[in-house]
């Protein structure tokens, strides 16, 4: 083969192995790109469900906080209404206790 054409081959030869490394640099960092969108979308998602799932528990913890606060006024009131009940049942001793207590100043001083 003449020199001239190995030459000119070789040129060709370096041109092809350009166009490919120029070729790869860009499908790199057409990957660096997309996987850097990726990631983005990944993080984004991530923090969305982490703000969904904070949101549900907060919601959770309410609901939780509501029924105890319920509870608590719910035995409050059993426990209002036994004591009313109790003085209730005392109110004939009490009454009693005082008349006797009574009679028996009145009767001091008679």
């Amino acid at each position: 083969m003449p020199r001239p054409e190995v030459l000119e081959r070789l040129k060709e030869a370096e041109r092809d192995a350009d166009d490919l490394v120029s070729d790869a640099e860009e499908a790199s960092e057409e990957r660096i790109d997309e996987a850097r969108r990726r990631a983005e979308e990944i993080r984004e998602q991530a923090e969305e469900e982490a703000g969904e799932t904070a949101e549900d528990r907060l919601t959770q913890a309410r609901s939780d906080i509501e029924e105890e606060v319920e509870q608590i006024l719910d035995e409050g009131e059993q426990e209002r209404e036994m004591l009313e009940e109790r003085a209730r049942s005392r109110m004939d001793d009490v009454v009693e206790y005082v008349m006797e207590t009574f009679r028996e100043e009145v009767h001091a001083q008679g």
